[in-house]
């Protein structure tokens, strides 16, 4: 990315570890159904473009704040509001507003709220209940979180027996279904293409910036 594009306005510290999620379907500003994550782990580590290892958790702290903004706008529809958890005060401090599907959602129906069949519901005029997700349901993106929780590892910030107690049970994959094994095999293709076309536009900027240094060198 261009740096003239990036703007930066805080630099909180921490992780993946460190960022909570309060997810909910509302109707007139009230959550009807709702459910609370952490993104324990992403790729890259420390800015993730994604997350690769998230579990649902219960996270008081971020709820009220997040239900008095749903309710100030009087939101309808899916939402997503990401806080981050400094250390420096002890506060969450809210990252984003995502008012779209995000791409762990199906983390949420392990868990117990089925978020794409309720809206869908609630489109259709049907009174939809109260329902809220269960804690403790782990979702993960194993072709990125390897490398994550590799250098994690590295850095000493995780150690191998607790990274594979983080894999036990109550786990939904990313991609990966038994009776769908495609999208999961297909990603890693994909995934090698992305970084072999990202490592060649990286060699192609630099030949040019090369060029661009021997010009203003003759001139």
């Amino acid at each position: 990315m261009p740096p003239d594009l990036i703007l930066v306005q805080e630099m909180i510290p921490g992780g993946g570890e460190a960022q909570f999620s309060f997810t909910a379907l509302c109707f007139q500003g009230r959550p009807v159904a709702s459910l609370t994550a952490r993104r324990t782990r992403q790729y890259p580590i420390d800015f993730g473009h994604g997350s690769s290892f998230v579990e649902t958790v219960e996270v008081p702290a971020i709820e009220e704040p997040a239900r008095r903004i749903l309710a100030a706008i009087d939101y309808a529809g899916l939402v997503e509001l990401e806080f981050k958890y400094d250390r420096r005060d002890r506060r969450y401090k809210l990252l984003d507003f995502n008012p779209r599907v995000w791409t762990w959602v199906s983390l949420c129906d392990r868990a117990g709220v089925d978020y794409p069949y309720l809206l869908w519901r609630m489109m259709l005029g049907d009174r939809v209940s109260a329902v809220r997700g269960r804690p403790g349901v782990r979702w993960v993106r194993m072709i990125t979180d390897v490398p994550a929780a590799l250098q994690e590892i590295l850095r000493g910030r995780l150690g191998v027996a607790a990274y594979l107690r983080s894999l036990r049970s109550l786990l939904e994959f990313a991609l990966s279904a038994a009776d769908d094994p495609w999208p999961g095999l297909l990603d890693v293709p994909i995934r090698v293409h992305n970084f072999i076309v990202k490592i060649l536009d990286h060699g192609k900027n630099l030949a040019k910036r090369a060029r661009e240094a021997c010009v203003r060198g003759r001139s």
